[in-house]
């Protein structure tokens, strides 16, 4: 029985290639049933091959008057000429991408395997292996659609209706519906999760969404404009993770000597400076989008860390440690 559904599964791919040979042989549009008269299947299977296409594969296509075509411009992108570091750069990519998602999405496993192809031996063994261990994850199919309705809102500026679920930091908070303009997709590896950086149009302002708590999301026909992506791109350096849509505060720690050394190997954030203080501790001044994000961080430092400004983070910083201390107590 199962290697019945392997060669059903292998029949049906065979028939997606044969449906995608014939439509880009026939640039100007071709029908279902001469799809189907050309493979040898029926007009019905030709027709649920393409929806599948076009929704599950992500394959951009066209109908018009009974005719269907694939749209060159957005079905696959131009192939890519990499030096040895330039592909080096994006295996480094796609491992973060493991490493950081928590769900398994088909789109990803495409572009490994295309990835994987211009690697080094070495590289592409290692990035196959990856992918077989990404492969265990549990798929979502919802999110995965609400991701491509998105990324597609995104690539045509085109405004999206979504429905957002109930905040969990706050239960008074409802569910709600709004319109929104995608701005632009963050990955966030403290969460493993992706958020959405978007204009609300009902809040008349940008906010941040994470993607798993979109309920649904329709691509309008409406396009929408007036936005500088090259702002949302660099606002997006002054955040801590993903959240650059809150006020800029200046955040100052102190960190002990014990610590100092392995804290200073790393650049934790695009404004950062460090004071070297005479016991050989450090004085780490930033300025982020926010607290939200970077205050489980600072409280991740346990002792080693003192937060000395803003004075009223420094009081939630302290109220943690105690909670914390009596839990353990």
């Amino acid at each position: 029985m199962t290697r019945t559904r392997r060669y059903e599964k292998w029949d049906r791919a065979a028939r997606y290639l044969n449906i995608i040979a014939q439509l880009e042989a026939h640039p100007e549009g071709i029908s279902a049933q001469a799809i189907a008269d050309r493979i040898g299947v029926s007009k019905r299977t030709v027709y649920r091959d393409l929806q599948a296409l076009d929704l599950q594969a992500s394959i951009a296509l066209w109908s018009d008057r009974g005719l269907w075509g694939i749209d060159r411009d957005k079905a696959f992108l131009p192939p890519l000429k990499l030096t040895l570091y330039e592909a080096m750069t994006l295996f480094l990519g796609a491992r973060l991408l493991a490493r950081a998602s928590d769900e398994r999405d088909t789109a990803i496993f495409g572009a490994w395997g295309k990835l994987a192809r211009i690697l080094p031996p070495v590289l592409a063994t290692h990035l196959r292996e990856t992918g077989d261990a990404y492969a265990t994850r549990p798929e979502n199919a919802h999110v995965t659609e609400v991701l491509r309705t998105l990324t597609r809102g995104w690539v045509d500026r085109r405004v999206v209706q979504i429905e957002y679920g109930p905040s969990v930091y706050d239960p008074s908070v409802p569910s709600r519906t709004t319109r929104v303009h995608p701005l632009a997709i963050e990955p966030s590896a403290m969460t493993r999760a992706l958020y959405l950086v978007a204009w609300d149009e009902k809040k008349n302002a940008q906010r941040t969404f994470k993607i798993e708590r979109i309920r649904s999301a329709s691509l309008t026909p409406e396009p929408f404009d007036g936005h500088d992506d090259e702002n949302v791109a660099r606002d997006l350096l002054s955040a801590w993770d993903v959240i650059s849509d809150q006020p800029l505060v200046r955040i100052v720690m102190r960190i002990s000597p014990a610590t100092a050394q392995r804290f200073a190997e790393t650049i934790w954030h695009p404004t950062q400076s460090i004071e070297r203080e005479e016991d050989g501790g450090l004085i780490w001044r930033a300025t982020v989008s926010g607290t939200a994000e970077i205050l489980s961080w600072i409280v991740g430092w346990g002792p080693d860390a003192e937060l000395l400004e803003p004075p009223d983070l420094r009081a939630k910083v302290a109220a943690l440690h105690a909670q914390a201390a009596a839990r353990y107590r």
